[in-house]
């Protein structure tokens, strides 16, 4: 005899089972919603500055050259020796500045941008500035070998707006991912047999007639 808690399992199954498929769906777009408006919510909001530096021909080389010392310098930019010589201008760790600065260069313009991140706005600000100095300073130190400068286009002004995504948008994506998963769901499960789907009974098939005896009828 089957126990009372196999029974009581089988009998939640049938009634999951037994549910529209439009309820899932709603259910895992409203679980979804949550858990991404929360997320949102818990999640402190970063600020990111930016400051530009631009490669300058000395006279005794091609804008081109500059073009491409623009390109090293903005590989250079996030190396240990000049985030070293940023830390002591800003005052954080150098594995802060490894974790919350970045930099970009363009392939038009010899400009090197400067990127910094943090959940404070003046922080983020310092660290880009810091960060842009100290590359200056380097690539100033070799001007007379390379002929090129870094001279220091715009200064990182402190961020008013955040960065990151909004507690909304975290729960549009959850909701977004929580439907597209439930929908999945409804994909991958077994499809339940109704009556309609049960298979039709064999056609019965007339067995052959019996012969006429034609030497009986002659």
């Amino acid at each position: 005899m089957t126990d009372t808690p196999t029974r009581q399992r089988r009998l939640s199954l049938d009634r999951v089972r037994g549910l529209p498929p439009w309820s899932l769906l709603a259910t895992g777009t409203l679980v979804g919603g949550l858990f991404g408006g929360a997320y949102g919510v818990l999640t402190p909001p970063t600020y990111t500055a930016t400051s530009y530096v631009v490669a300058v021909p000395t006279g005794k080389t091609e804008v081109n050259s500059a073009l491409g010392f623009a390109q090293a310098y903005g590989r250079v930019a996030t190396q240990l020796s000049v985030l070293a010589d940023a830390q002591d201008q800003v005052g954080v760790p150098v594995r802060t500045l490894q974790r919350n600065v970045q930099a970009a260069t363009s392939p038009d313009a010899p400009m090197v941008a400067v990127s910094a991140t943090s959940p404070r706005p003046g922080l983020a600000t310092d660290m880009a500035n810091a960060v842009s100095r100290a590359l200056t300073r380097q690539a100033n130190a070799a001007k007379e070998t390379t002929h090129v400068q870094l001279v220091q286009f715009s200064k990182a002004v402190r961020p008013t707006e955040p960065t990151s995504a909004s507690s909304r948008v975290t729960a549009l994506v959850g909701a977004s991912a929580g439907g597209l998963l439930s929908g999945l769901v409804l994909l991958a499960r077994p499809r339940r047999r109704g009556k309609e789907d049960d298979p039709l009974p064999a056609a019965s098939v007339p067995g052959p007639a019996p012969a006429a005896d034609v030497h009986g009828q002659l």
